[in-house]
């Protein structure tokens, strides 16, 4: 009886200590170090145990234990590892917020928050995709930096012609001069007419900790560009970790980039430094596109010990030099020149020249940035976000000058080898009065008058000193001054501006924000020679401002990009052109956001006021009468606003929707939009564009799926663009000759409509799959009448040949309905990654693209059921990388990671772009259903690359 008596006693007291064990909770929210998100589906596991859950859809959990002490271990895919002690106080304890650092493969950098607009998952009512360093330093490796996002809905990167830095983004079928870039909340477009050259950026990746993109209207408060969506770049600054890395990559076309980065951490006294220096090399994918790049960055700080003061300093660019290819190539003449291949390497604009590789077409560039950011906590309610920068870009790119040899075109193939490459010794020789036996000159009626002589000799007339010159001219009809220089055009600025955001929580549901957004720009615009190629000077007779007078102008300037960024280039010899654009912006906005429970809704405005200018050192003579009036514009004041709305509702923790919509009316852009045809003369039917977007999306979250589902509209009205064809211009004298032609078009309308999803799932701890789709119906909305011009003198054609007063050659261009090209309408992505062993991943993505178009030819539009936009073939890419992480050191506190990509790994031969849109009939010879007379734009085949680094 004795022992039964103690046997229930015993069995009580276990029963009462297990009750009692199991009332012990741990409870806590992870979230990530830099946007701040609850992760979903991070492991929180009792050291030493099997006990374990995974935080909920808001990075929250909770875990039962049975002891009053011990460690939890916090653990999700991509971040470092943490281990958490605690304590059980009345069976319950509290970790608060655990922070998650992206694992050491990437640089663990807390980003400048003051004036960045960073989505909220489950919040921020606007479709969005956020990529971390990690993923980037990952998987980009030799690839250019928008590529990264090619997984993420409604987004088309592509290499474009292939040089380093030469690639496009499009969003939504909205081409990258109406998507904004901005990186920490400052707009990088270009303000005259909104370009994005990632040349200028090719340092950029290195010093990115995350990449957000905002598909449509985006949640940014100042009035930007952003027509198709948002890229915000969040970069690292000094106050990261103390560390560093070292890693060194090589890749196909003798690609080799080396790195090396060092951070002090925040030092006692609050200041922090950081540095990154970088450099890259190659010959190029594409033959003739050799490159040479240089990164850096500095990064200086200071946070105050009470954390109310934060003040960045930060000084970051990229020197870069590289060959290009530019020219599009019908598809027959690229199989011509490559034994009927489609030779993915192939580039029409290099040959040799000396012996020596040479191309026509390259891109030089010094483009720093400079910002200082600082962040004040004012009081518990009121938060003061500024950010000053400038910007100095110095650089250029390449091409041919001149009428050509005998009035060959740069892209014809009569300048051409058997191989389809530039026949740069004999243009040189042409230059210089030699005998070419296959290039005939003619007379103006087209018949031969001797057997291929080059430039003949001229006196130049305003310079005794200069006699007996082999020159050359613009005029291609001149052929005693035919053939061709290299010249470079400069296209340099300086830029100034600051973002002042002032940030008021009210109260625990309503939140507002105001400030200004204020820059000054002035863009620098001329030509100079840089390769005379054998002649001994270029004749100028388009410059006005010397009263009419002819002049040859003999210097030269490498087209080299300059290590100083200040460097001033105004004052060399010019040909060509010379023009100066001014631009001044100042703008306002506000928001105000409520937030209770499950719902968000924000509310936003902004104004501004762009002002223009634009002076022309060329067209017009400043020396007499009206010219001195016109050469330089009388500012140009146009007023422009915005205003943006959404709501979301959290319907639960797996379930949420959100609708948002906004309004754009904003100022065109400076070139072909406020002034017409490279003039001072101001579009008579100056009109803003109107854009107006409506989006409604779905998301779901669980511990091992998260899905989101968009759809939107977007209307695009009262836009100008320019089009470009080939037409017949008829001269004074009436002799014909077809040439290129443009046309300005006002009044454009474009309807974007489309669907997108996008997915992630964690069937095991060791996999990931992930995939997209997207759909899009993008076509313009209306018919246009254009007037043409002729693109190589710039004069409109006129309807009777040598009679001004009969009027431009105008048409109407039978657009309505024609589709939007440019980028796939049809998009599907799906990807793996799985973990083979610890430290070891393979991982793969399948690409599929449709529905995809040519750029609009208005000279295949000028008839009815002709609408200038031909559909492309369908193309597939598959890539697939393998990375091993292994940690090293004493106490394991360092990482070597390898990593190796090979993109598209079945070498598909694709189209990129086409120039034309020759549509295929049943007597046409095709490749893949498109005529081969069309001039495209090759893809990329297989590409591989190797990186390993070192973290410490």
């Amino acid at each position: 009886m004795k022992n039964l008596k103690n046997w229930m006693l015993s069995f009580v007291m276990l029963f009462t200590a297990t009750s009692a064990f199991s009332q012990n909770k741990v409870v806590g929210k992870v979230i990530d170090n830099e946007m701040n998100f609850g992760l979903p589906g991070a492991s929180v596991i009792v050291k030493g145990t099997q006990n374990g859950t995974s935080t909920d859809t808001n990075g929250e959990f909770e875990l039962s234990v049975s002891s009053d002490k011990g460690e939890v271990t916090i653990s999700f895919i991509g971040y470092q590892t943490r281990t958490v002690p605690f304590t059980i106080g009345s069976g319950k304890t509290n970790l608060g917020t655990i922070v998650l650092k992206a694992d050491e493969n990437m640089l663990d950098d807390i980003v400048i928050m003051g004036v960045a607009d960073v989505a909220k998952d489950r919040k921020t009512p606007v479709a969005v995709s956020t990529i971390k360093a990690a993923e980037i330093q990952e998987k980009l490796g030799s690839q250019e930096f928008p590529e990264i996002l090619n997984t993420t809905p409604s987004v088309y990167a592509s290499k474009g012609g292939g040089g380093y830095g030469d690639s496009n983004i499009n969003i939504r079928g909205f081409d990258q001069r109406n998507v904004a870039v901005l990186i920490n909340g400052m707009p990088v477009n270009d303000m005259e007419g909104g370009a994005v050259y990632w040349s200028n950026w090719a340092g950029l990746s290195d010093v990115t900790t995350a990449i957000q993109v905002q598909r449509g209207l985006g949640s940014s408060k100042i009035a930007i560009s952003s027509v198709g969506g948002t890229i915000n770049v969040l970069t690292r600054t000094s106050d990261a970790r103390e560390g560093g890395s070292i890693s060194g990559s090589v890749g196909t076309g003798d690609y080799f980039k080396g790195l090396a980065s060092y951070n002090t951490g925040v030092l006692e006294n609050g200041l922090s430094a950081s540095v990154l220096l970088g450099y890259a090399r190659g010959s190029g994918y594409v033959e003739g596109t050799g490159f040479e790049g240089y990164n850096y960055y500095l990064g200086l700080g200071y946070r105050s010990k009470d954390s109310r003061h934060n003040i960045q300093f930060t000084f970051t660019g990229a020197k870069q030099d590289h060959d290009q290819r530019s020219t599009s190539v019908s598809i027959e003449n690229i199989q011509k020149w490559n034994n009927g291949r489609m030779n993915k390497r192939f580039n029409p604009d290099t040959g040799f020249y000396n012996g020596e590789r040479f191309n026509f077409k390259s891109n030089y560039y010094n483009k720093p940035v400079m910002s200082i950011n600082y962040d004040f906590n004012i009081n518990e309610t009121w938060t003061l976000g500024t950010v000053f920068y400038g910007s100095w870009g110095r650089g250029g790119g390449t091409g041919a000058i001149g009428g050509g040899p005998n009035g060959y075109r740069d892209f014809g193939t009569e300048v051409r080898d058997a191989n389809g490459h530039m026949r740069f010794d004999d243009i040189a020789a042409w230059n210089r009065g030699e005998i070419i036996a296959d290039w005939n000159k003619l007379d103006k009626e087209g018949n031969p008058i001797d057997n291929g002589t080059g430039n003949v000799l001229i006196d130049d007339p305003n310079n005794p000193d200069k006699q007996g010159y082999y020159v050359m001219n613009y005029d291609s009809r001149n052929k005693d001054r035919g053939g061709w220089a290299r010249r470079t055009s400069i296209n340099s600025h300086d830029w100034y501006g600051t973002v002042i955001n002032l940030n008021a929580k009210v109260n625990e549901n309503w939140m507002i924000d105001f400030g200004l957004d204020g820059r000054i720009y002035k863009g620098y615009h001329y030509q100079l020679l840089d390769n005379l190629m054998g002649a001994d000077g270029f004749y100028v007779d388009n410059n006005k401002n010397n009263g009419g007078q002819h002049y040859i102008v003999s210097q030269t300037y490498d087209a080299k990009a300059s290590m100083n960024p200040w460097v001033n280039w105004n004052n060399r010899e010019k040909v060509g052109y010379h023009n100066d654009g001014n631009v001044k912006w100042l703008g306002g906005f506000g928001q105000v956001e409520y937030s209770k429970d499950n719902l968000s809704v924000f509310v936003q405005g902004a104004i501004s006021n762009q002002w223009m200018q634009r002076i022309d050192y060329f067209n017009y003579d400043r020396t007499t009468g009206e010219g001195a009036k016109e050469y330089k514009s009388d500012w140009e004041s146009i007023l422009g606003g915005s205003i943006k709305g959404g709501a979301n509702y959290n319907i639960n923790e797996n379930h949420n929707v959100f609708v948002n919509s906004g309004y754009f009316s904003r100022q065109p852009f400076m070139n072909n939009g406020v002034y017409l045809n490279n003039t001072n003369t101001v579009n008579p039917d100056l009109t803003n564009e109107k854009v107006f977007g409506l989006e409604a999306g779905y998301g779901y979250r669980s511990q091992n799926f998260r899905a989101n589902l968009n759809l939107y509209r977007t209307s695009w009205k009262d836009r100008v663009t320019r089009a470009t064809g080939r037409f017949e211009d008829i001269a004074e004298d009436g002799s014909k000759k077809a040439v290129n032609g443009y046309a300005t078009l006002v009044g454009v309308e474009q309807v974007h409509t489309g669907m997108e999803m996008d997915f992630i799932y964690f069937p095991t701890d060791r996999l990931t799959v992930t995939g997209s789709f997207s759909w899009g119906d993008w076509h313009y909305a209306s018919d246009v009448t254009g007037t043409y011009y002729n693109e190589e003198t710039n004069q409109p054609i006129y309807n009777e040949p040598g009679n001004p007063d009969s009027g431009f050659k105008t048409h109407t261009l039978y657009i309505d309905g024609a589709k939007v090209g440019g980028a796939p309408q049809l998009i599907a992505n799906l990807g793996a990654s799985y973990e083979l062993v610890k430290g070891l991943h393979v991982d793969a993505n399948y690409r599929y693209n449709d529905n995809f178009y040519g750029t609009l030819a208005i000279a295949d539009a000028k008839e009815e059921g002709m609408s200038g936009s031909m559909k492309l073939p369908a193309f597939n890419l598959f890539d697939a990388g393998l990375s091993y992480r292994m940690e090293v050191g004493k106490e394991k506190q360092n990482s070597l990671t390898m990593r190796v990509n090979v993109n598209n790994v079945f070498d598909t031969t694709y189209i990129s772009s086409a120039r034309t849109n020759i549509e295929a009939t049943p007597e046409s010879v095709t490749w893949k259903g498109v005529d081969v007379r069309n001039e495209v734009m090759l893809g990329a085949g297989r590409t591989w690359n190797f990186t390993m680094r070192f973290n410490f």
